[in-house]
């Protein structure tokens, strides 16, 4: 078997940058806005229900993000076995340990689960974006949810 990549070549942005900006650049706004740097067109600083509204988005999403996009793995196929990374560690597990593989069609990158059987390095589940493909429909899986459980023979 072929060597081949599931994941998006988005994963590293998403996994890394993408949370590193989030934090950095809104919680600079933050910082600007409660210190008293940030004035209006009149020179009146904005009043405490936008600090406290700026405070909280930028908290409820450094939350989401982090939720979202930590747990990430780059995942390839290869050599009878999946191998799964965290860009620092990479690690094979056989197809025979996988017990399901879902998707979550309703967040903008689908991302997929892939459930085992006994915890790995990385725990009993890891997640990633696959590359992404045109659908129509949306509300149908990826085909590489189907390519993951014929891989571990979940399905004939």
């Amino acid at each position: 078997m072929q060597d081949r990549t599931l994941s998006s070549a988005w994963t590293f942005w998403t996994k890394f940058v993408l949370p590193a900006a989030w934090i950095l650049i809104l919680g600079t706004g933050n910082i600007l806005l409660w210190s008293g740097n940030q004035v209006g067109k009149d020179n009146t600083v904005p009043p405490p229900e936008m600090k406290f509204a700026h405070l909280g988005a930028w908290i409820l999403g450094t939350a989401f993000i982090l939720w979202f996009s930590v747990g990430l793995k780059r995942v390839r196929i290869g050599e009878g076995q999946l191998h799964l990374s965290n860009y620092v560690r990479e690690i094979a597990v056989p197809f025979s340990a996988i017990t399901d593989v879902k998707q979550d069609r309703w967040l903008s990158h689908r991302p997929v689960t892939i459930y085992f059987r006994d915890a790995t390095e990385f725990g009993d589940k890891v997640k990633f974006i696959p590359k992404q493909t045109f659908q129509f429909r949306f509300w149908r899986a990826d085909p590489v949810v189907e390519e993951l459980k014929q891989l571990a023979g979940l399905v004939r």
